[in-house]
């Protein structure tokens, strides 16, 4: 069973880090990369986010994918 102060942990930890990600998002768009940079930095963004959030959800169940 899950405490509510380690719920709200959770959710803080996905407040910061997806702060931390939309503004490395937004700066990506700003500094106007070319085209083929531009997606593959994007692609690589969304990638460590997915892999974050995956391993934030497994960790619940108590076998995240990644010991920090």
């Amino acid at each position: 069973m899950i405490s509510g102060a380690a719920l709200i942990n959770i959710v803080v930890y996905l407040v910061i880090v997806g702060l931390i990600f939309w503004l490395i998002w937004w700066f990506l768009g700003y500094v106007g990369l070319p085209e083929p940079f531009n997606k593959v930095a994007r692609v690589v963004v969304g990638l460590v986010a997915v892999i974050i959030l995956i391993n934030l959800l497994m960790g619940l169940t108590g076998t995240p994918l990644f010991k920090w």
